[in-house]
């Protein structure tokens, strides 16, 4: 990838994720108003945006973009109303991963996303039902935090304890 392009990609990458979490916070501190559909809105066209940048380049990787718009592609193909495009950039970030062009942790959140919205158990854990704060089934849970360690995450009951006391 050509060095300037990568960095045009990166930072509309970053803003674009910036953005949504920017909308994510209006919807949630005033449920009433109008950002629910706006929020919604900025999500499809992100997704949008970001299958124009896979189909063209591939997967965002840390090697081509950098390490916070790779997070940044993350957070918006988690956020996609596109299950189609999750699945496929999942295997693509399953690769990526494999080859350490991306960080492991990333493919841990794309497969239990995935995993989840196929009605699937989750392998790592990383899914947590919103309301009673419980991860969604979990794949062998007996191994589970071995699972997390190996990609860099802490300990399944180390996670929810720290989500129950933000809520």
């Amino acid at each position: 990838m050509v060095p300037g392009l990568a960095t045009a990609l990166a930072a509309e990458l970053v803003r674009r994720a910036d953005q949504e979490r920017s909308l994510m916070r209006q919807a949630r501190d005033h449920p009433a108003g109008p950002w629910r559909d706006t929020l919604a809105a900025c999500r499809a066209g992100n997704a949008e945006a970001l299958g124009t940048i896979v189909r063209r380049h591939g997967w965002p990787t840390v090697d081509r973009v950098g390490a916070p718009a790779s997070t940044a592609a993350l957070m918006i193909l988690l956020h996609a109303p596109d299950l189609s495009l999750q699945l496929s950039c999942r295997d693509l970030i399953a690769q990526a991963a494999a080859d350490g062009r991306c960080p492991a942790v990333h493919h841990a959140y794309i497969a239990d996303h995935c995993a989840v919205e196929l009605g699937r158990p989750q392998f790592y854990g990383t899914r947590v039902d919103p309301v009673t704060l419980r991860p969604y089934p979990v794949r062998l849970s007996g191994t589970v935090d071995e699972r997390r360690r190996d990609v860099g995450l802490g300990p399944l009951d180390e996670q929810l304890r720290l989500l129950r006391d933000d809520a």
